[in-house]
């Protein structure tokens, strides 16, 4: 039996709350290391939603009756969650969106669209998801800038002592993810932001992959915009957030035109609300909201300092016990890690790899986790790739060696 440093939480409680765990996948007891991908749900979540839909359900801030009145401040207590959640100033700083992927091409568009210029230059990494990478390439072909990337070294941390010749007073906007999603490599991003402002330009933090395993504070960060979704931290799928500063954000044109959005409307011209309706065109997630507010409250009910650690050890045992397989290149660093491992073995490719974790209840991903640049930075394909949650253990780690030996006597 394997302990972790955490003991003053029952973990094994805490997976009585995640009814989906107690399925079965081919016969075989369910182990989820998916949670990259997306996490499961607890219980409080499912309710969250459930009680919405039963008791409250209307449409926010158009209605003087009882159900809008108690739908929009369940919306906006939401909102006021987030930005607590992480340090946010003001709960007018937090925009919702579909998640990582919209909050950062809200930035692209509302933001770049006014602010960047040809010859302008976007810096960012080559371990970039592509959802932090694609809405900057169009932005590029828009307006002219040019993109600019930090290189990653063999360990897969960044190579920041070419820092200096690439964060050059022509960038407007240094845009970085916070924990990479295929090496589990976490980024100094303090430090980046602080080196980025010092040349004049803004920060944008993509925290997909940290928002729900470790403690974020964006003014202890510095950073200038943050995105995460709240269906990789026990929330529901659909719903996300843009943190961006109050003076940023009220400098940015609409990026969505419609209805909730609006001061007034003629026929020949419009006005619009402050930031954050003034992005939030249309009728929003409402339930979505709710339940990543229940997400929180649950995740804040744990602890995220004791999150974090259980998952980096589970991270760690899992690396350290992939180095026993024969043929088996295990990515990212060493030491301190996100909550994920990815890997590759000679014996299968990474898809057929899965498929045959499947077959015996264990639920991993394989392919190149829209990290394309990356792989072929390392020369890979893709890798297979386990990631872990609070609900997670040292056994079901142990047990997926055991099918991983399994795989490469079939495959051998």
């Amino acid at each position: 039996m394997h302990k972790l440093a955490t003991e003053t939480v029952d973990w094994a409680a805490i997976r009585e709350d995640f009814p989906i765990l107690r399925e079965r996948a081919h016969g075989h007891p369910l182990i989820y290391f998916d949670s990259a991908a997306t996490s499961q749900k607890p219980r409080v979540v499912i309710e969250a939603l459930r009680n919405f839909y039963e008791h409250d359900n209307a449409n926010v801030h158009r209605g003087l009756h009882t159900l809008s009145s108690r739908a929009t401040e369940a919306y906006e207590k939401a909102r006021q969650r987030v930005a607590d959640y992480i340090g946010a100033a003001n709960a007018n700083e937090i925009i919702f969106t579909r998640g990582t992927t919209e909050s950062i091409n809200l930035v692209a568009q509302a933001w770049g669209g006014k602010f960047i210029r040809e010859g302008d230059v976007i810096l960012l990494t080559v371990m970039e998801h592509h959802s932090n990478l694609v809405p900057w390439q169009l932005l590029a072909e828009r307006t002219g800038a040019r993109l600019r990337f930090v290189p990653v070294r063999d360990d897969g941390t960044l190579e920041l002592d070419e820092l200096p010749s690439l964060l050059t007073p022509d960038v407007k906007l240094f845009a970085l993810t916070h924990i990479s999603n295929s090496l589990g490599t976490i980024n100094p991003v303090a430090e980046l932001c602080e080196k980025a402002h010092a040349v004049g330009a803004l920060t944008l933090v993509d925290s997909a992959q940290s928002a729900g395993h470790m403690p974020i504070d964006v003014r202890e960060l510095g950073c200038d915009f943050l995105a995460f979704s709240g269906h990789k931290m026990c929330g529901p799928t659909g719903i996300g957030a843009l943190y961006g500063r109050a003076a940023i954000l009220d400098s940015m044109s609409p990026w969505h035109g419609g209805g909730e959005m609006i001061v007034s409307v003629a026929l020949e011209k419009s006005t619009f609300k402050k930031a954050p309706h003034r992005f939030e065109a249309g009728t929003p997630n409402i339930a979505g909201a709710i339940g990543l507010a229940a997400a929180i409250d649950y995740i804040e009910g744990i602890g995220r300092p004791a999150i974090f650690e259980h998952d980096s050890q589970l991270a760690r045992y899992a690396a350290e016990r992939l180095t026993e397989l024969p043929g088996t290149r295990v990515f990212g660093p060493n030491e301190e890690r996100g909550a994920l491992v990815g890997f590759v073995m000679d014996a299968a490719h990474p898809h057929d790899l899965t498929t045959f974790a499947d077959q015996y209840g264990l639920a991993m991903r394989g392919g190149h986790h829209c990290n394309q640049p990356l792989m072929r930075r390392f020369g890979v394909s893709g890798t297979t790739r386990a990631s872990f949650y609070f609900y997670n253990t040292m056994e079901e780690i142990d047990r997926m060696i055991e099918i991983l030996h399994r795989a490469l006597r079939f495959f051998s």
